[in-house]
């Protein structure tokens, strides 16, 4: 199936050529990936997890600072649960770093796929013309003890074919 591990330096390209061929970012959500890369030095300043399967990365995931950056999943990994086990596992690092919350900057269709995963709408990001022509729902993990634990039990995206990246 697939191991998640650290990226390293190494990973990038594979990383970027894996989240341009995202077809959630095609058409009217193109424009926020053009001409961006996930470079080596991200990847060695930040906590970033992949999901490697037989044939190379099937996900990643980064933690920056207290906000979980960059999740992406294959099309062809879409609905096997991935998604959903590379964030409990950022949930994880950010609660062993001390962090109380993990902020996200959703991708408009992925909005349901973080609240099952317990995360709660708190704002909206504006648009950011050019590349951005759109708002971005903001929404928090809570990772205080009675709120962290049944977000990060949940198997939510099992069985779920909908593209769900942010």
């Amino acid at each position: 199936m697939f191991k998640i591990d650290r990226a390293t330096a190494a990973d990038a390209a594979a990383l970027t050529d894996l989240m341009h061929s995202s077809s959630a970012y095609q058409g009217q959500y193109a424009s926020i990936l053009k001409g961006y890369a996930v470079t080596p030095d991200y990847l060695r300043q930040h906590q970033v997890l992949v999901a490697r399967g037989p044939a190379g990365p099937l996900g990643f995931a980064a933690l920056t600072d207290a906000e979980l950056d960059l999740l992406f999943v294959a099309d062809e990994a879409q609905g096997t649960g991935l998604g959903a086990r590379l964030v409990r596992q950022i949930l994880d690092l950010a609660c062993e770093i001390g962090l109380s919350e993990v902020r996200v900057v959703s991708h408009p269709p992925a909005v349901k796929f973080y609240e099952r995963m317990g995360a709660r709408q708190v704002g909206t990001v504006p648009p950011k013309p050019p590349r951005i022509s759109w708002s971005r729902p903001e929404l928090v993990f809570s990772l205080s003890e009675t709120d962290s634990a049944p977000a990060r039990e949940t198997t939510a995206g099992q069985g779920d074919r909908r593209r769900i990246r942010s």
